[in-house]
């Protein structure tokens, strides 16, 4: 199992449906580990993603945006996270991480610099309601194939990520599984 320069263990993904619920699993997520804002299509984006970095900052957790350089090189965030793997747009110096649903994707992530892959759909999710999931062996072929580390997304909880750190896991990302009512128990330390 590979780790990236200065990657957590656990990663935070904001979504539209935390409402509130977003502030309160930011304050408990243990400290080093990661947020990604998402929200591209929100209006306020820049100022929720202002006040996620202030809290990010605070709690001393790695913050990344989505999709958005701009937007990730002006609220000062530590890199940018890319939904499609081969998007371009870098912050020089700054952790790249991206997403990859099959092997193509996952080399093209890898070609374009991408540090932490997050693989996904693991298992099912809210996020793609009936999307055709991976399951621990293809997540597990995915993995060894990677010449980066990767992090397991999608239906994710602590305990499914200790079953698939074997397979090649070296983090895990959530939204609904770092809910508030499941941040409270000591096994989301990284």
């Amino acid at each position: 199992m590979r780790r990236a320069r200065g990657c957590p263990t656990v990663w935070l993904f904001t979504d539209e449906r935390q409402g509130d619920g977003l502030w309160r699993a930011l304050e408990r997520l243990p400290r080093g580990a990661g947020v990604i804002l998402r929200q591209g299509k929100a209006p306020d984006r820049a100022a929720l993603g202002a006040r996620v970095a202030a809290v990010a900052r605070r709690r001393r957790l790695v913050f990344l945006v989505a999709d958005d350089p701009a937007l990730a090189r002006a609220l000062r965030a530590d890199g940018v996270h890319h939904s499609a793997p081969a998007r371009p747009g870098r912050l020089p110096g700054k952790l790249r991480t991206a997403a990859a649903h099959s092997l193509p994707e996952l080399r093209a992530a890898q070609r374009a610099g991408a540090e932490l892959v997050f693989i996904s759909p693991v298992f099912a999710t809210r996020t793609h309601p009936g999307a055709r999931t991976l399951g621990r062996a293809r997540f597990g072929r995915l993995a060894q194939a990677a010449r980066v580390p990767v992090a397991a997304l999608g239906g994710m909880t602590f305990h499914r990520f200790s079953a698939l750190r074997p397979l090649g896991a070296s983090a895990w990302g959530a939204i609904d599984g770092l809910t508030p009512a499941r941040i409270a128990t000591p096994h989301t330390r990284p």
